[in-house]
C-alpha cells in the first residue's frame, strides 16, 4: 500500500483533513473523497479547463494539481462560489445570456471567469476570450459565454 500523507484544505470555507496518497489528484479528492462533483474532468491532459477550481483566490486546472500541493490553501469550487439561495453574477449572467448548453464546460468556465473580473472588472470582449482561452467548449461558439461574462461584469 502506498504512503499515505494527512492534508487540511479550505474547501468552500469550511477545512476538510484527510489522508491520501500522494499521487491524487486534486480534482479526484473533491470529487471521489469530497462529493463535489461540480469540478468535472474533461480531458485528463489540462487541455479543456472543465476542472478549473479557485486555489487561494486564482484560477487553477485542478487535474494539474496534486492534493498534497493544495495542503493548507483555500479551495473554491462551482458548488461554494455563491451562497446557498443566490446566484453568483457569473452564474446570473450565464442564465441570463444562455451561456451554456450542455453544461459540462460551464464550471470551469464560470471559475475562470471569477478571477479575470477580479483581475479586470470591466474587460473587453477580446480580453474575455484571451481570459477563457484555456477552457474548452464544444457546444456553443463562446458567444453566448462572451456575453454571460459581459453581463456579470455589467452587474458588479
Amino acid at each position: 500500500m502506498p504512503p499515505m500523507v494527512k492534508i487540511t484544505i479550505g474547501v468552500n470555507g469550511k477545512p476538510r483533513t484527510a489522508h491520501v496518497e500522494p499521487r491524487l489528484l486534486l480534482v479526484h479528492f473533491l470529487r471521489e473523497q469530497l462529493n463535489l462533483t461540480g469540478t468535472h474532468v474533461g480531458c485528463d491532459t489540462s487541455q479543456c479547463g472543465a476542472c478549473t477550481v479557485l486555489i487561494d483566490g486564482r484560477s487553477a486546472k485542478a487535474c494539474t494539481v496534486f492534493a498534497v500541493q493544495a495542503d493548507g490553501s483555500t479551495v473554491t469550487t462551482i458548488e461554494g462560489l455563491a451562497p446557498e439561495g443566490e446566484l453568483h453574477p457569473l452564474q446570473r449572467g450565464f442564465w441570463e445570456e444562455h451561456g451554456l448548453q450542455c453544461g459540462y464546460c460551464t464550471p470551469g468556465m464560470i471559475m475562470s471567469a471569477v478571477n479575470l473580473l477580479v483581475d479586470n472588472p470591466s474587460p473587453s470582449e477580446r480580453e474575455i476570450r484571451e481570459g477563457i482561452s484555456g477552457n474548452l467548449c464544444r457546444c456553443t461558439g463562446y458567444q453566448h459565454i462572451v456575453n454571460a461574462i459581459q453581463h456579470a461584469a455589467q452587474a458588479s
